[in-house]
């Protein structure tokens, strides 16, 4: 019934596909999530990576309570409130960038397009690099560096037509040559590709690019969009390589489930902003009072629940249990991850979605991902326990035979 109604009243093509194989989510607390059927799953997709502390985390709800009986809605940049403030004390605290400054975004994409324009602004360049693959988003400006295709295609002549793709782990010197001419404003990368395959960087990479960077006066920004919050072992996954990018994006993890953006960036990119009049980026929900309460919230139970820590043991259970998969299953590829993040490549298509179908109706949730479609994804959230976890690893290699 449900079905039908949302075919009477939501565009198709923008839609979930509720065809009997797509749950229509009920409930979700911790890690489970129920359906509207009752059914109840485990969930390894953290809601795209939003539920790094766990579906409705206690906390997250007092706080969200807590604020909505003083203030719902201010008014965006132009009057402020306590939260927001606290807030960006609190990401400046955490993020590796130096002497940092916070500009406020309503999402993850809107987070992309501000550490874009402020790449602009700041270096007075017009040129983009990307990678690929790569995944920003789709918003105009995010879908510009964004790689796969189908999203760009029937866009493609109205974007931002100066950005350079070159291959995600290309070779340093290639990176040098095309940075040398001083012609680029920024250096846009995700240090973990996450929706187009999980890929890991090579070792030293990160940190080449970033000194090559550096060198050439172009700026580096860290899509940490889904890889930010303990993701994959550390506070951000660039710590993982000591790397200090100029400008870093947040968001999905950051909310605790309500939607907001960020991007971290040091002063002396930052106040490129700096202009008398009205704010030359800005959103009617930007820095909302329940999402910074959400955030904040978030932010303190990752640190007081060592989630960071909790995140790389997750990823140390995954190896060991994973490691021996395309040994053991001749339809599964390669293996990779980082922390909670990790990716199962598939020898086609069609296995990568039977893997899928046959662990949903085990109970599990997961992604599946890539330009190719061969590539299913685990994010289970920092919160999942050591049973659940066992569990969701027993009906997988079940799942995979």
């Amino acid at each position: 019934m449900l079905a039908r109604r949302a075919a009477r009243v939501e565009t198709a093509g923008l839609a979930p596909k509720l065809d009997g194989g797509s749950p229509l989510w009920l409930e979700a607390l911790g890690a489970n999530v129920l359906d509207v059927d009752g059914n109840r799953y485990l969930d390894l997709t953290s809601g795209f990576g939003v539920a790094v502390v766990g579906h409705r985390h206690p906390a997250v709800v007092a706080a969200v309570r807590r604020q909505s009986g003083r203030l719902v809605h201010g008014l965006g940049d132009a009057h402020g409130h306590p939260l927001r403030i606290e807030l960006a004390a609190a990401l400046k605290a955490v993020a590796p960038v130096r002497d940092g400054r916070v500009g406020f975004a309503v999402s993850g994409a809107d987070a992309v397009e501000l550490a874009v324009k402020t790449a602009l602004l700041a270096t007075g360049r017009s040129r983009l690099l990307a990678f690929e693959p790569a995944y920003h988003g789709l918003t105009f400006g995010a879908l510009a560096l964004s790689s796969r295709p189908h999203f760009r295609r029937a866009f493609d002549r109205h974007l931002h037509r100066r950005v350079k793709r070159l291959a995600y782990g290309c070779a340093p010197r290639r990176l040098a040559s095309e940075l040398a001419g001083g012609e680029f404003a920024a250096v846009v990368v995700e240090p973990v590709v996450g929706r187009e395959g999980i890929l890991l960087p090579p070792p030293g990479w990160l940190v080449e690019l970033g000194s090559l960077c550096r060198r050439h006066g172009t700026l580096l920004v860290a899509d940490e969009i889904l890889t930010g919050g303990g993701r994959t072992g550390r506070w951000f996954a660039v710590d993982h390589d000591a790397v200090q990018p100029d400008l870093l994006c947040c968001g999905k993890a950051l909310g605790g489930g309500l939607p907001i953006g960020a991007v971290i960036g040091s002063a002396a990119v930052m106040s490129a902003w700096d202009a008398p009049g009205e704010a030359r980026h800005t959103a009617t929900f930007v820095a909302h009072p329940l999402a910074c309460a959400a955030a904040l919230a978030t932010l303190r139970v990752i640190a007081d629940e060592r989630l960071v820590d909790r995140g790389a043991r997750i990823g140390a259970e995954l190896a060991a249990a994973l490691s021996d998969w395309p040994s053991r299953f001749a339809q599964v590829r390669a293996v990779r991850g980082r922390g909670a993040l990790w990716g199962i490549e598939w020898r086609s298509p069609a296995a990568a979605a039977g893997f899928s179908e046959r662990l949903l109706r085990r109970g599990v949730l997961i992604l599946r991902g890539g330009a190719t479609g061969c590539v299913t994804q685990l994010l289970p959230p920092l919160v999942t326990t050591a049973r659940q976890l066992a569990f969701a690893l027993r009906e997988a290699a079940a799942a995979a035979e």
